[in-house]
């Protein structure tokens, strides 16, 4: 029995377009350009480094359908770097591949095994008696289950299941072959090498389903540390699966509640104490933040009066500028809200008593309850919902609403 590790990525989506973000001052939108190859560049030196036996990218290796052929050679050239140094490369085409004729028209050097798009297919790397099983998308959509005609595992090997999907449904991403973690289960591989949804998530240990999340994360969407999943396997067994980080800009989303802060000096403080932990746990990365202020607080109409607090916060970013790893604001929101004042409930008690004495605001309210009452189902009567019929329970709904306002003020 053999011992040897692997890596598993996906969605790496090369070249991938720079939506929007001209549009925010002070980006470095060179370096954000150029982020997809240069990860792509550091998981190669990854496998060469940690003299994996095989890399698999579990689809979605390019963004659509590119124009430029540079983007497809880029990635070929990349490729053949493991090849010659003695490490297979096992690719599969998601949703964002199949957009493209010419990813599937070029050339790939020996040593990069693609997925068939016809059926399901076995590559075996004989040398360490490994199975992949695999099916690339022809279409971008594929809306039923793929796995059920995946082949049997090879007996006495380690079998590995590659995969594009959103399984049943995660979030924000589309629905893309759809299955479960009991049908993939029922396969009886030893470890799942999934793409397609963008967060890091090991969704099952036994057997190992695992999403290694996007290689590059190109939007505030994808926050946190990106990258890929070391595997170590040791008599068909895994021994461990690790995450590396392989990106190189850091995108986070700093979130500051400033309800018991005083004044902006006070949020400026804060805002930089957050920025520095941005920047710590970046480990040398440019950071692209955006900043939420949020709150109920007195500072909030100065905040809505004025954008000086934005060139404010924009400030201390530049402050934090070692020449190593910036940190770039993308944009700058004011969540926060404004406290209730005595006097504001004041005011909506005294308009709510004048327009509950106003018998023409009643006659309305009574058309309005009419036209309710008439768009409810046959089955719901009005008397369960009214104690009276013929009266309205706007007296009730009036001291309620007063007591809630002034309750909030106490």
């Amino acid at each position: 029995m053999s011992s040897f590790r692997f890596l598993h990525a996906a969605d790496i989506h090369l070249d991938s377009p720079l939506r929007g973000l001209s549009r925010y001052e002070g980006l470095p939108l060179e370096e954000i350009r150029n982020a997809t190859r240069r990860a792509l560049d550091r998981l190669i030196a990854i496998a060469i480094e940690e003299k994996v036996s095989f890399l698999i990218l579990a689809g979605d290796l390019y963004d659509g359908s590119w124009q430029d052929a540079s983007t497809g050679l880029y990635m070929m050239k990349s490729l053949s770097r493991l090849v010659h140094a003695g490490i297979r490369v096992i690719t599969l085409s998601g949703n964002h591949d199949a957009q493209s004729v010419i990813a599937r028209e070029l050339p790939r050097p020996a040593g990069i095994d693609h997925f068939s798009y016809d059926a399901p297919e076995t590559i075996r790397l004989e040398d360490i008696q490994v199975a992949l099983h695999g099916q690339s998308f022809r279409e971008r959509h594929v809306r039923k289950d793929m796995t059920p005609t995946y082949p049997e595992p090879v007996s006495g090997w380690f079998n590995i299941g590659v995969l594009h999907t959103s399984l049943s449904g995660y979030g924000e991403h589309e629905t893309y072959a759809p299955c479960s973690v009991e049908t993939l289960a029922s396969k009886h591989y030893d470890y799942w090498a999934l793409g397609h949804v963008h967060a890091r998530q090991i969704v099952c240990h036994h057997p190992w389903i695992v999403f290694p999340g996007v290689l590059q994360g190109r939007h505030i969407r994808e926050t946190g540390t990106c990258g890929a999943m070391l595997v170590s396997v040791e008599n068909n067994t895994v021994q461990s699966v690790t995450p590396v980080a392989c990106d190189v800009i850091r995108w986070s989303h700093i979130v500051i509640d400033i309800a018991d802060l005083h004044d902006l000096d006070d949020v400026m403080h804060a805002a930089r104490l957050r920025m520095e932990h941005a920047l710590a746990q970046a480990d040398g990365r440019t950071v692209i933040a955006r900043v939420t202020l949020t709150g109920t607080t007195t500072l909030h109409d100065s905040l809505c009066a004025s954008t000086c607090w934005q060139d404010d916060l924009r400030s201390v970013a530049v402050s934090l500028d070692t020449g190593q790893n910036p940190i770039a604001l993308e944009k700058l929101r004011n969540k926060t809200t404004s406290p209730p004042t005595t006097n504001t409930l004041h005011d909506l008690d005294t308009a709510l008593s004048k327009l509950m004495s106003d018998p023409e605001f009643i006659a309305t309210l009574s058309d309005d309850f009419e036209m309710f009452f008439s768009a409810l189902p046959g089955c719901v009567e009005r008397s369960s919902l009214m104690a009276d019929e013929n009266s309205w329970p706007l007296e009730e709904a009036s001291s309620a609403l007063r007591a809630r306002l002034m309750g909030s003020a106490s």
